[in-house]
């Protein structure tokens, strides 16, 4: 009697494994993203029917194969961001690339790379998850309304013009000279031409040029020797030397000394340099961005900056616009603030009032979006209800004279998804959605006539 019962347990055991195993199947081929999982050796493990897209050839041909062997050269970005994770055990997030086709033609593709573990946190490999959104990029670049561009938020036609700046940039190694008031989002841009481009997987390393004095900042760089200097214990790799591979950031470009601009442009020419206190060449292969909110032809004028290290510099310029040539995006920047601090505040605000988006359309933002963001912060921190109105706004914006330009922005802007989108999170509210929007109710209820959303409210 106890033998049948055990063979009857084994045979519920054997049943209910079959099961979860012909579930996972299912979950697996359901799933659109192509999915491949390999062990620690670089075999692969598993895939679902949709990695054939990819790979172009079909899961059977697959398993147990090395994804090394089966990798083509169009493919490398997928085995590059594999052999990362393998090597740190650290996930790789939305990591954007372009492959070439089997017909020629460029696909985008999302790379997301986590390590893979055992029940008992036991390392197992890693497993690759690839999107295709060449459509999606198609018809946005068609249709000129990409919304964002990695952390990049804007779809003005000053926007639209730099995404397609920053792709081209981004497969080259041509140096790049950022320009902009303080507060345009500078830094953004260069990272979007790192992480968009073939260095997106070393290092990327940013150095602000204003925030050190001269000789800590020659340290910082170039590196030292021990005994370079009081307090050089022992030596130390420069900046320069970390980005090896990969990209330099050099923000406030425009406030280096002469000493260190003439050291600088000899990197740029030579591709090499020495650690302080040494006189030991040391040849790297660093792409350099920088960025200056000065007027580096005035500097030149005044003799405060090198006109032959501009020119080294100014192969490539990038002009970002003040947030007051792009007030069309002040609705979309305004949603986006507010789901970064909803989730950092834990907090459900749903946007801010009708006045206070009228204030902001017609605020002159000395300090561009950066001033737009803590504005915004601020709000969140005084605001108690779920709508950020001008009692929780900073008073020199009170100062702003009102006037029709919001509604000629939201009118051309609020699409039949916005007011969607809108009414959704405000539960089907029309007076919290036309709020969220930054527009009045008449408006509001234009736009519902206009899209025919009467009738689903």
């Amino acid at each position: 009697m106890r033998v049948v019962d055990l063979a009857l347990r084994l045979k519920a055991l054997d049943d209910q494994k079959e099961l979860y195993l012909r579930n996972l199947e299912a979950i697996f081929a359901s799933v659109q993203d192509g999915i491949i999982s390999v062990d620690t050796q670089l075999c692969i493990t598993h895939t679902n029917d949709a990695i054939e897209h990819f790979f172009l050839t079909p899961p059977s041909g697959l398993l147990g194969r090395s994804i090394q062997e089966v990798t083509l050269p169009r493919l490398s970005s997928f085995l590059d961001v594999l052999r990362k994770t393998i090597e740190t055990r650290e996930p790789i997030r939305e990591f954007r690339t372009e492959i070439s086709g089997p017909d020629g033609r460029p696909q985008i593709v999302i790379i997301n790379c986590s390590p893979l573990l055992g029940r008992d946190a036991t390392f197992m490999g890693a497993v690759l998850v690839l999107r295709d959104i060449s459509r999606i990029t198609d018809l946005e670049r068609t249709l000129n309304e990409r919304r964002h561009f990695r952390k990049i938020v804007g779809k003005s036609s000053a926007m639209q013009e730099l995404y397609t700046r920053i792709e081209a940039l981004a497969e080259t190694d041509t140096t790049v000279l950022i320009t902009g008031e303080s507060g345009t989002g500078k830094e953004l841009v260069a990272d979007a031409i790192h992480y968009s481009g073939t260095r997106a997987l070393k290092p990327f390393v940013k150095v602000n040029c204003a925030a050190l004095s001269e000789n800590l900042l020659e340290s910082e760089l170039f590196g030292h020797v021990a005994g370079a200097f009081t307090g050089a214990v022992k030596a130390k790799a420069g900046r320069f030397e970390l980005a090896n591979g990969g990209t330099i950031f050099l923000d406030e470009i425009g406030d280096l000394t002469s000493a260190l601009q003439l050291k600088f442009l000899r990197v740029l020419q030579e591709r090499e340099f020495e650690r302080v206190g040494d006189t030991r060449a040391i040849k790297i292969d660093v792409r350099v961005i920088a960025a200056t909110n000065a007027n580096l032809g005035e500097k030149i004028r005044r003799g405060l900056f090198r006109e032959d290290l501009y020119y080294r510099l100014n192969v490539m310029e990038m002009n970002l616009p003040p947030l007051t040539r792009r007030i069309e995006d002040i609705p979309l920047l305004v949603n986006h603030f507010c789901e970064k601090f909803n989730t950092k505040f834990n907090r459900n605000v749903q946007g801010v009032s009708d006045q206070v988006m009228r204030l902001f359309v017609n605020y002159t933002w000395p300090g561009n979006i950066r001033e737009l963001e803590n504005v915004l912060e601020r709000g969140f921190i005084l605001c108690n209800s779920d709508i950020i109105t001008t009692d929780h706004i900073a008073l020199q914006l009170k100062d702003a004279v009102p006037g029709d330009a919001m509604d000629e922005v939201l009118e051309c802007s609020a699409s039949r998804e916005q007011i969607r989108d809108a009414l959704e999170k405000t539960k089907w509210n029309r007076t919290k959605a036309a709020q969220l929007l930054g527009i009045s109710r008449r408006t509001f209820y234009r736009k519902l006539k206009e899209f025919d959303l009467m009738e689903d409210i």
